[in-house]
């Protein structure tokens, strides 16, 4: 070990006889003297001392002074101080060292602290044993406290020399160094790099630790972390190898501690791997854990080809892989969706008589299920059954969860009917998941009823729980109720979160109550609820229905200016929004400004974009987006297809759409039912019916299945071609599939059975809709409405008229054309008749029916 003493100007020896030279005795001041300062001190009051004693006190009294505050050294301090400033006497060396003694003995360590920093700096390099060996006779102070005291004050003062030195001397007499004045030492050393002194005190803890518990392995973990912190690695494992060339050798599981942090506390794999690497050249020999926890710093950061080198390594040196070791590795397989691989190393795992546990069964299940695959998640949880492993509450949990997710709403109840024979007692999350399940799939009304069983249960339900529930009511439209809900849940003590706001904020937006809105945005601030980007987003997007192009953009800078960073979804609503309302020219400069703000645009955005520039007529711009999307991304969809071809449909440029359709399918991208319900209407409104009905039954034979627009677009071209058995045969066609009419398809019906006359069958047409729940729309009113003024039932048509009217809808030019062509503009306003108030009353009823 290298000797650090620093060679001193002056000889201890000559220090030690000038401190003990002046005894208590012969440098006193009188008692009653002493008793009067004391006392002054003591009541905080210095002003009692009469000047004609402060007169008589000289630098060698203050000693003795300070030796009678021994009971009291808040008193000291307080003379020390006025001694120096008021009367501008020097304290000596000796006078230093008793009030650290006394300020230490009571544990005072921040004033000893500034005590002895005075005392550095005053007196500079002296013999600190010499000095304060005295103090130990006076006061009894513990020496190991008072010297490792010493050590961590030089350290504060910037000599980190003289606090080794002082080290050293202490191990050499056998006095302990207290652990909190170690680490200051090395932090000190770790942070001016003195390699060379960390390694001769490391030394010299191995060597005093013999026999005792291994306490010098502490400082290699300290010393390490101490580099790694400070970003300094490639010292850090210096340090490691220095220290094994020196003999000394850390234990494993101290340097597997050292691994973690570096992982973990510092997330820098590579440094890990390359400790790792040096364990491997120069020792100590790597175990199991070694290997498990960088195989986990991998796949935390989804570097599994890494993960599983190490893998590979560690089988190679003759380390067989564990249960934490699988687990992890079969984790992050499953995480990152490779099932096949996770399936293998699971089976390799059980093959090596691996007895894997309940917890990565769980995690396996829940990686199945978070990917959708709910059926193989099925498959894991009876393979583990097999393996006689019993599932958690945890596990029931994540099972129930996927299959409401799927809507198997009665295998999931069988999973809660098996969890409960089993003794495994329900919680809120399982019962909050098959809520959730009914309600997304209609059933409020069980969802309802499973919120009472719980309350029934003695379950106090958590947010989670009303979040369902106000969801549940919300997407059916009972906002009412609802909110309602929503402040029941509040005054019971609940505290709502953001995600139950946004599920009522999100409720009133589609309804466009925007007063509503108004005020529920503004409650959230007094729940302590911040509203984040979804919020914005919601009200963004109520704000574009409303068609208030200028609120819209208001409404950005404000969010922009409230330091939200909007994301792609906020911007392509907003975008969305301002197209629809023919407002291209300002969408155009949000997507420049979104583009500014580093936000990437998805494909949904210039979706939006390529459908207003065809809605707009600037087929050139169309194109142009379209082919650059096609060549840098992002990668096109089939709404972007879907997009082009309905935008030439549109310009009345079919032959160009086909060769898009012929594009998609050689791009392989999978068309749907709108893709080619788009085609068949383009082709019906060309009067390409034998084109459109072909398309239509390879749909029939082959998929996808017609929905109810591919049927209201066919039922209009025969119609219009006078292919009224044809129209006819493709309705009951479409009542055969169990696809409903809707108010369109009705009223393409209505107006074929006009066109040829038969106004009596359309008036039943129109009653039928109105029995199966439809709202007639003015287009609907206008075709029935002219029906009957052409056959001369112009009664009817006036009836028809004032119904529409107290139905709320109000009459388009179409209509007023109707009504000014046969001249029943003058019949409006007067009483009704008795035929009239019949017939009105029997369309009344057949809407309740």
């Amino acid at each position: 070990m290298v000797f650090l003493s620093k060679v001193l100007s002056f000889s201890p020896k000559s220090i030690s006889r000038f401190i003990f030279a002046h005894s208590f005795s012969n440098s006193s001041l009188p008692k009653s003297l002493i008793s009067r300062i004391t006392t002054a001190f003591h009541q905080e009051n210095p002003k009692l001392i009469d000047p004609v004693v402060s007169s008589k006190i000289q630098s060698c009294h203050l000693e003795s002074v300070i030796h009678e505050f021994r009971s009291k050294p808040t008193s000291a301090i307080r003379f020390f101080k006025w001694s120096e400033n008021f009367l501008g006497l020097n304290h000596t060396l000796k006078c230093h060292s008793m009030l650290c003694h006394l300020l230490l003995s009571k544990r005072m360590f921040d004033d000893a602290r500034w005590v002895f920093a005075k005392m550095a700096e005053k007196f500079g390099e002296f013999d600190c044993l010499a000095v304060f060996d005295e103090g130990f006779k006076v006061y009894g102070a513990d020496r190991s406290t008072v010297y490792s005291f010493l050590v961590d004050g030089y350290c504060r003062v910037g000599r980190i020399n003289l606090s080794v030195e002082l080290f050293f001397r202490m191990c050499k007499m056998g006095v302990s160094v207290s652990h909190y004045a170690l680490l200051k030492m090395l932090s000190s050393l770790i942070d001016l790099r003195r390699l060379d002194l960390i390694l001769d005190v490391y030394k010299e803890m191995e060597n005093r630790s013999k026999g005792e518990p291994k306490r010098c392995f502490d400082v290699y973990g300290f010393v390490m972390n101490g580099f790694f912190k400070n970003e300094e690695a490639s010292i850090g494992l210096e340090f490691h190898r220095k220290m094994i060339e020196r003999g000394s050798k850390p234990d494993i599981v101290y340097c597997n501690k050292v691994l973690k942090s570096i992982c973990c506390g510092y997330s820098c794999i590579e440094v890990a791997n390359k400790l790792l690497l040096l364990l491997l050249d120069v020792g100590p020999r790597p175990n199991v854990v070694t290997f498990s926890t960088l195989i986990n710093g991998y796949c935390k950061e989804q570097r599994l080809e890494e993960a599983f080198k190490l893998y590979v390594l560690m089988i190679g040196r003759g380390i067989e892989p564990d249960l934490i070791v699988y687990s992890i590795l079969i984790d992050g397989l499953f995480k990152l969706g490779k099932f096949e691989e996770g399936h293998q190393l699971l089976s390799t795992a059980l093959g090596k008589g691996v007895k894997l546990d309940v917890v990565i069964f769980s995690s396996i299940i829940d990686a199945c299920v978070r990917d959708g695959d709910v059926e193989r998640g099925v498959l894991v949880f009876k393979k583990m059954l097999k393996e006689g492993i019993c599932p958690t509450l945890v596990t029931y949990g994540i099972l129930v969860n996927g299959m409401c997710q799927i809507g198997c709403l009665l295998e999931a109840f069988g999973v809660l009917g098996q969890m409960l024979k089993n003794g495994v007692e329900s919680s809120l999350l399982v019962y909050s998941s098959l809520m959730d399940g009914l309600c997304k799939a209609g059933n409020l009304k069980g969802g309802i009823n499973l919120y009472r069983h719980i309350l029934r249960s003695g379950f106090i339900p958590d947010v989670r729980v009303y979040s369902v529930l106000v969801n549940g009511l919300s997407k059916q439209g009972l906002l009412d109720d609802a909110t309602r809900l929503f402040y029941q849940a509040v005054k019971t003590g609940l505290t709502p979160n953001i995600y139950l706001f946004n599920t009522l904020l999100d409720g009133w937006c589609r309804l466009n109550q925007l007063k509503k809105v108004a005020n529920l945005y503004s409650q959230m601030d007094s729940y302590g609820v911040t509203p984040d980007i979804v919020t914005h987003t919601a009200l963004s997007k109520s704000i574009s229905q409303q068609g208030k192009v200028h609120l819209m953009l208001l409404f950005l800078f404000k969010m922009l200016k409230m330091g939200f960073s909007p994301d792609v979804v906020s911007y392509c609503t907003l975008i969305d929004g301002l197209c629809k309302h023919n407002n291209l020219t300002a969408g155009l400069q949000v997507f420049s400004l979104m583009v500014k703000n580093g936000v990437n645009p998805d494909i949904a955005i210039y979706n939006v974009l390529i459908h207003a520039f065809f809605n707009e007529g600037r087929l050139g711009n169309a194109l142009e987006l379209f082919r650059q999307v096609s060549r840098c991304g992002p990668e096109p969809d089939i709404v972007t297809y879907n997009t082009v071809i309905y935008g030439y449909c549109s310009m009345k440029m079919l032959d160009e759409a086909i060769q898009i359709f012929e594009e998609l399918k050689l791009r392989q991208i999978r068309f749907n039912s709108i893709t080619l319900t788009i085609l068949i209407d383009a082709f019906c409104k060309e009067g390409r019916l034998d084109n459109a009905m072909s398309l239509f039954s390879a749909m029939l034979e082959t998929g996808p299945a017609p929905n109810v627009v591919t049927y209201s677009s066919l039922l209009d071209g025969l119609f219009k071609s006078f292919r009224m058995e044809d129209a006819f045969k493709l309705y009951g066609k479409m009542l055969g599939s169990n696809v409903s009419p809707n108010i369109l398809s009705y009223s393409i019906l209505i107006d074929g059975l006009c066109r040829r006359g038969l106004v009596q069958e359309a008036s039943k047409t129109f009653s039928s809709a109105l029995s199966k729940g439809l709202l007639p729309d003015v287009v609907a009113y206008g075709i029935l409405i002219r029906g009957y003024c052409k056959v001369g039932r112009l009664v009817e048509a006036l009836c028809l008229y004032n119904r529409m009217l107290v139905d709320g809808i109000v009459p388009d030019s179409v209509i007023n054309m109707t009504l000014k062509e046969f001249q029943l503009e003058n019949l409006l306003g007067k009483s009704t008749c008795t035929p009239l108030q019949e017939l009105n009353r029997s369309y009344c009823l057949a809407g309740k029916l």
